[in-house]
């Protein structure tokens, strides 16, 4: 009798990936279990350049639409953090056009009564909360659309701390809003006009402006990275 094999190393389901099946736009094709959706996606051969950004949750630019073989609702995820399972069914959010107010956010006289201005569909919200549930961040986006108009400019910078701009939340708005670009501009507002300035911070800009590390950062440039490294460690 052949002594029994135990070695489990060698043996195909270690060698072989479980694979699992989904669907992408439409058509089935099998990839292994637990990679992510954009993974998924370069597994099969899709060229994805646009919509890929920085890989790590943070930029936004991955945002896909998928349901699950358990739940036939369409929900929306971040490509690059979310994992393939059997059943699975996505496909990649196209751009979708925003009109993207011009401004300059030093120049502003009134930011709070500029909104309206600059975002005039902002006040017509009708509260039907999809921006909310479309949002992969889980950001309640419009409770921060109506703190914006309300002049809460503190809590929606906050709020949208952990916006990646993926802009899922516009396409869904019956009012025309982008909530994103609210949030960005009221964010930038808070920060420009209602926020108290680091102490020393103008001065250290102004020290920068005369010019009086100059010669340090020339020396900086001028190293090796060698020598860059052990400048760094000596860096209290």
């Amino acid at each position: 009798m052949a002594q029994e094999d135990t070695n489990v190393i060698d043996q195909p389901e270690v060698l072989r990936h479980k694979m699992v099946t989904i669907e992408i736009s439409g058509k089935k094709y099998e990839v292994p279990e637990g990679i992510t959706v954009i993974k998924a996606l370069w597994h099969t051969g899709q060229e994805v350049v646009r919509g890929a950004g920085c890989l790590g949750g943070f930029c936004g630019a991955c945002a896909t639409y998928y349901r699950t073989k358990d739940d036939p609702k369409v929900r929306t995820c971040l490509a690059c953090q979310m994992a393939v399972e059997d059943g699975m069914s996505f496909t990649i959010m196209p751009p979708f056009p925003a009109r993207k107010a011009l401004y300059d956010i030093q120049s502003l006289k009134d930011p709070k009564q500029d909104l309206f201005n600059l975002y005039p569909e902002a006040p017509l919200c009708r509260n039907c909360n999809a921006c909310t549930e479309a949002c992969p961040q889980k950001i309640d986006v419009r409770e921060g659309v109506w703190k914006a108009v309300f002049g809460d400019f503190k809590s929606v910078s906050e709020m949208f701390m952990d916006c990646v701009m993926c802009g899922m939340c516009t396409p869904v708005c019956i009012a025309d809003i982008a909530p994103n670009l609210v949030a960005l501009y009221v964010s930038r507002a808070q920060g420009a006009h209602f926020t108290e300035k680091p102490q020393g911070l103008d001065i250290r800009i102004k020290e920068i402006q005369e010019g009086r590390y100059h010669d340090e950062w020339k020396k900086v440039l001028g190293m090796n990275e060698q020598e860059l490294a052990d400048h760094c460690a000596t860096v209290k």
